[in-house]
């Protein structure tokens, strides 16, 4: 048997599907630059939760969210056609703050050891003179 569960594979196909229905683009320009990082469905299968982040990390994220929302039934006719399931999950969308705040962390991260390479390189100047 396998290590999956259906919702996981289920949610890989909707991930797949909604990233191309939104980059063959749709008429409304707040979900330009929309960059799907999650999709996790429920084991019920009649709930996604779709997690989601401007493209680049600009743009307005709120106006993006309220388009998403907007577009949900398109969306949601869209992926019937294109995912083979008994039923189309009900579409809701977040942020994805998680994301975000690794990105910060890394940076951070990477920071901190610019400035630990930096005061390693100043000691062992001062200790050479």
């Amino acid at each position: 048997m396998s290590d999956f569960k259906r919702a996981d594979r289920v949610g890989a196909q909707i991930h797949g599907a909604l990233a191309r229905i939104l980059q063959e683009g749709l008429r409304d320009p707040r979900l330009s630059m929309v960059s799907i990082t999650s999709v996790r469905v429920s084991d019920d299968l009649r709930v996604a939760t779709v997690r989601v982040l401007p493209l680049g990390g600009g743009g307005d994220r709120d106006a993006m969210l309220e388009g998403l929302g907007r577009a949900r039934g398109y969306l949601r006719r869209q992926l019937g056609r294109r995912v083979k399931a008994r039923y189309v999950p009900e579409l809701r969308f977040h942020l994805d703050e998680e994301l975000e705040s690794s990105v910060e962390m890394v940076s951070l991260l990477s920071r901190m050891e610019a400035e630990r390479n930096q005061a390693e390189a100043l000691a062992a100047q001062e200790g050479e003179e």
